[in-house]
């Protein structure tokens, strides 16, 4: 069976370091401030926000949530984002997607100054993850960073495989994973051989937001399996990997819920104070 790789334990321990070093940072009269941008009235957008506001506050992270309504223009958006662009009390700014049809979020995540970017969305950071330069990382691929690293997997010379060729995980994750020295593949909807090439994967990540799309069958025996979904289905919540199937082949595999998906609000927690000490000089 399995290890089972805690990301709510590790997302716990992350909050705790990251608390401490705003306490360290608000004796040199430094405060970290995030915000939260929300458009709309999407009942899950809703929730994550109000996730996002509670992290916040545990850790002593300043938070605004500007929440608009549905009919508010891109423009308008834009003159929002350009004042925080300018405010020395905010760090970090998020605009909570999926964002109205009328509003383009390529133009409003580029609109966000790069040194104010936590969610690591803007060109600019993408081309610098891409490089191998500092900048913000999106916050998924960032916390399955840290959960490797945790968990003492090595990456050096093995073989990685990425299911799932999003800007926000599948992209960003194989960036990660090359920067460790990992051999990595990005599978999609159109791979030939998927299951082949999960088999061959000593590390397998998975993020298409298809439930239990992967079955056992498709792990290697001893590999590492980080399942990015979160489907609900009948009830209860499922990840894009067959857990039961996996676990009993894998080496260590992630849970859904309690696996990756608390790690994301502690990355964006820790990008906000690192936007906050890189602003301070």
């Amino acid at each position: 069976m399995a290890r089972v790789i805690d990301g709510k334990a590790l997302a716990a321990k992350v909050r705790q370091e990251i608390a401490d070093e705003v306490a360290a940072l608000k004796l040199r009269g430094i405060v970290p401030g995030l915000a939260v941008i929300l458009v709309g009235d999407d009942p899950a957008s809703e929730v994550y926000v109000r996730g996002k506001q509670r992290a916040c506050e545990e850790v002593g992270i300043y938070s605004r949530i500007l929440r608009l309504p549905a009919t508010t223009s891109q423009e308008k958006l834009l003159s929002l984002i350009y004042e925080l662009n300018t405010d020395p009390a905010i760090h970090g700014i998020l605009v909570q997607l999926p964002v109205p049809e009328e509003i383009d979020p390529a133009v409003i995540q580029a609109a966000i100054a790069v040194e104010k970017d936590v969610d690591g969305f803007h060109p600019a950071s993408i081309g610098r993850l891409w490089a191998g330069e500092r900048s913000f990382v999106p916050c998924t691929p960032l916390g399955i960073m840290r959960m490797l690293e945790e968990y003492d997997v090595k990456l050096q010379g093995k073989k990685a495989v990425v299911v799932g060729r999003s800007n926000i995980v599948g992209k960003p994750m194989a960036a990660l994973l090359l920067q460790q020295n990992a051999t990595v593949t990005i599978c999609h909807s159109r791979t030939e051989n998927l299951a082949d090439e999960c088999r061959s994967a000593d590390v397998l990540v998975v993020a298409i937001g298809r439930p239990k799309f992967i079955p056992g069958n498709w792990i290697k025996p001893g590999a590492v399996v980080i399942d990015v979904g979160i489907n609900r289905v009948e009830g209860r919540l499922v990840g894009d990997v067959d857990y039961e199937g996996a676990s009993a082949v894998a080496e260590m595999i992630t849970p859904v819920p309690g696996g990756v998906g608390p790690m994301t609000i502690a990355m964006l927690l820790a990008n906000t104070v690192q936007g906050a000490r890189n602003l301070a000089g």
